[in-house]
């Protein structure tokens, strides 16, 4: 992942989202030829000199500090999420982002929650969305994530790949863009991760509506909603997922 354009494009998108009435300017009589801000007035915002703010927009600007990575953040009017994704995308490279993550284990104790959680789907998240383990239910109302090879048991891969998921899934577009934003967020934290860059490449090549919601630079941490489901079976299932 080339980080200067990471930097670049989201500053540029954030930018581009906040209206000047939104950040409390005075309208211009000008009129505007960009849709947003202007870099000058971000800077402003920011507190920061517009120079600097061009260097950081251009990933020229070396490791700001908290203080400046805050102040960008209140002018661009972040979110939680896309507050995170800016402080790794501007974060000070260390060994541990470019060291090879190992493989992620599901514990015994959570394996047997899992069984005892009868009465709904549950199942475990790892990096990636890699779905590491899942209940009957689970298995039951989205697809049987055990009976596939290791490499695809992958929730971006259900929702973006498997046709099945694009019918039984209520709301499809919404929950595979969200899935879509929450890979931007790992991707921004694990820049140097080789199997994220490869999901990222095979749903580039077999995913018509992956790119675009790539290249928006959305940035999602999943706490908490609901989903819809079509089961074949038993019909409409509605739930709220923590």
């Amino acid at each position: 992942m080339d980080r200067s354009r990471e930097i670049a494009d989201f500053l540029r998108g954030r930018r581009a989202r906040v209206t000047p009435a939104q950040a409390g300017l005075p309208s211009d009589p000008r009129g505007r030829r960009v849709p947003g801000l202007r870099r000058e007035e971000a800077a402003r915002l920011a507190g920061v000199s517009t120079e600097y703010y061009t260097r950081l927009e251009q990933g020229r600007a070396t490791h700001p500090s908290p203080e400046v990575v805050e102040a960008l953040c209140e002018a661009l009017r972040l979110d939680a999420s896309e507050r995170e994704h800016l402080t790794d995308l501007l974060a000070r490279p260390t060994a541990a982002r470019h060291t090879p993550a190992r493989p992620q284990r599901v514990r015994p104790g959570l394996h047997l929650m899992l069984r005892t959680l009868e009465h709904v789907p549950a199942f475990v998240l790892g990096r990636r969305t890699d779905v590491l383990a899942a209940n009957r239910l689970a298995r039951a109302v989205l697809t049987d994530f055990d009976a596939l090879p290791v490499r695809q048991r992958n929730l971006a891969r259900y929702f973006l790949l498997d046709p099945v998921a694009r019918e039984r899934t209520g709301d499809w577009e919404r929950i595979a863009a969200e899935t879509v934003a929450t890979l931007r967020l790992e991707a921004g934290r694990y820049p140097h991760d080789r199997q994220l860059a490869d999901l990222v490449g095979e749903l580039t090549l077999h995913a018509p509506e992956f790119t675009a919601w790539w290249n928006d630079h959305r940035v999602l941490r999943r706490t908490h909603g609901s989903k819809h489901y079509r089961h074949p079976l038993v019909g409409d299932l509605h739930f709220a997922y923590e």
